[in-house]
This record gives structure tokens, sequence and C-alpha cells, in this order.
């Protein structure tokens, strides 16, 4: 798993929360601050997270940030490459394992508030 996110080095769950949560609405219909959202578990989420549509908002980002093609990238509006600069530079600089703990616990907390 990578710090601060996924097994999925082109997201970070913590960072995208605001992505995860769009992405959600538009693919599934399932607003994740909700009562409908309750009964989803930790192990379902992972699932739906991780067959998300590439037309998603997130989706799209995860493209941009994992595009490797020069000829590409060389296209790239002033914002695409805004995002995915931004990736690049963020992968340079990784949470270190404290504050990825940190982090989790805190993720888990909140699904255990919100759902619990």
């Amino acid at each position: 798993m990578i710090p601060g996110g996924s097994s999925d080095p082109y997201y970070d769950l913590f960072d995208d929360w605001d992505l995860v949560v769009s992405s959600f609405l538009s693919q599934y219909g399932l607003r994740l601050s909700t009562k409908e959202f309750e009964s989803v578990s930790w192990e379902e989420f992972k699932s739906l997270l991780a067959g998300i549509d590439p037309e998603t908002v997130l989706g799209r980002v995860v493209a941009i940030r994992s595009e490797k093609d020069k000829k590409i990238i060389e296209q790239f509006t002033p914002e695409q490459r805004k995002i995915h600069n931004g990736w690049r530079d963020k992968k340079a600089s990784k949470m270190s394992q404290e504050t990825f703990e940190k982090e989790m616990q805190n993720l888990e907390n909140m699904f255990a508030h919100l759902f619990g």
C-alpha cells in the first residue's frame, strides 16, 4: 500500500477524498456521508473504489497523473500539467510511516463515526 492512500500509485485516498465522493455519486449514485452508505463495509468500499470508471473525475485525474507518453504530456493543458507535475512532486516527498498510520486511524475513525 502506498503511504497516504491506496495500492494504486495514482490517487491518494486522503488528498483526493473530494474526487472519490464525486466519483461515487456520479458512477454509483451513492452519497458517502449519508445513511444509505452505512451498510457498505470497508472491503466493499475498497472494491467499489477499485471499479471507478475512467470517465469519473477521479478516473480522469488518475489518467493525467499516470500518463507516461511524452507526446501526450506535451499536449496537456496548463491545468493538466499542474495535475501531472503536482502528483510527480508529491511522490518525491512521501509521507512517513508514523503519519501514514495516524491518517489511516483517522480514516477508520471517520468511517466508524459516520457509519458506526
